[in-house]
């Protein structure tokens, strides 16, 4: 029990994490009912992006003035792919069967893997992410290393920063309105096409921004982590409920503590301890998942998804 404040500061970040990646999943489902499993992915080119701009700068630049630059060289790299995926993969398939986008969607997610993997040295082994120097920093029986403070501040910030857009601007209301039902938006005056392709550029900007945290809190990056992390925040965004994006992050914080505890207590259940390892902790996350979809089918917070039937 000593542990358990730890622990649950471990999933509270973690949880963090997967609640900027999971908005991107929810905004573009909320708007276009489209699962873009190449999110994972957009996430991955953001965390390379950063990279790529830490290596351009001069060296001894420290990291307090590299760390903007990286931010916005992540969120530029995932805004231009998501944009142009959704222009010249997605919006030919708008109103073709749901299968195909679907299908597409897991192609655009093989194909960027691959471009990476082909195009950035050394790709087929993990890269070190630079660090913030200083920490940990200890707060009782609490230690928090220094690059979870981004995170800590990242998330709030970006949730804070959504809430005021979606509710406040006119913009925000268009999304609002598109989500509930395009066809009487576009009536309304609304161009429904920028605001799709606004859905897809918040959503990679908040996924590069979980994408730094990634690497400063792990300290390396490759081209594979988009795929099981993407996973993971869609399994967020289904828990809290699908299109609702205050759900994303709830889904997210939920996933992450309920991952980390799982990890952490069930291997002291006696016949329970090879369960508790950390290659289970993924199997426990989707446990989570279809117990929510058993009891709860329309997630924690509820869908915001409008019946176009």
């Amino acid at each position: 029990m000593n542990e358990l404040p730890q622990q649950l500061v471990n999933g509270l970040l973690l949880g963090s994490m997967y609640g900027l990646v999971a908005i991107g999943y929810t905004m573009v489902y909320g708007i276009v009912q489209l699962i873009n499993f190449a999110h994972g992915e957009i996430f991955m080119t953001g965390a390379f992006g950063a990279l790529t701009v830490w290596l351009w700068l001069p060296g001894g630049t420290t990291m307090w003035l590299a760390l903007p630059l990286m931010i916005v060289g992540a969120i530029i790299v995932a805004v231009t792919i998501a944009v142009g995926a959704e222009r010249f993969a997605y919006r030919p398939l708008r109103n073709a069967p749901r299968l195909a986008p679907l299908i597409t969607a897991i192609g655009l997610s093989l194909a960027l893997q691959q471009a990476v993997w082909a195009w950035y040295p050394d790709a087929k082994s993990a890269r070190t992410f630079p660090e913030i120097p200083g920490g940990p920093f200890e707060l009782g029986d609490v230690t928090i290393q220094t690059g979870d403070i981004f995170l800590l501040c990242a998330a709030p910030i970006s949730m804070a920063f959504l809430a005021y857009f979606v509710m406040k601007t006119r913009t925000g209301r268009g999304m609002q309105a598109t989500a509930q039902d395009p066809d009487t938006a576009k009536l309304m005056g609304v161009n429904t096409d920028r605001i799709i392709v606004l859905a897809f550029a918040l959503g990679a900007a908040f996924a590069a921004v979980g994408a730094v945290a990634y690497g400063l809190k792990y300290g390396q990056i490759d081209f594979r982590m988009g795929f099981i992390l993407g996973l993971k925040a869609f399994t967020a965004a289904v828990l809290g409920g699908i299109g609702n994006i205050y759900g994303a992050m709830i889904g997210g914080i939920v996933l992450g503590v309920a991952e980390t505890l799982a990890t952490a207590y069930i291997a002291d259940i006696p016949g329970m301890d090879k369960f508790g390892s950390q290659s289970w902790a993924d199997v426990w996350a989707f446990v989570l998942l279809i117990l929510v979809l058993l009891f709860r089918p329309q997630g924690l917070l509820g869908e915001r998804v409008a019946d176009r039937a």
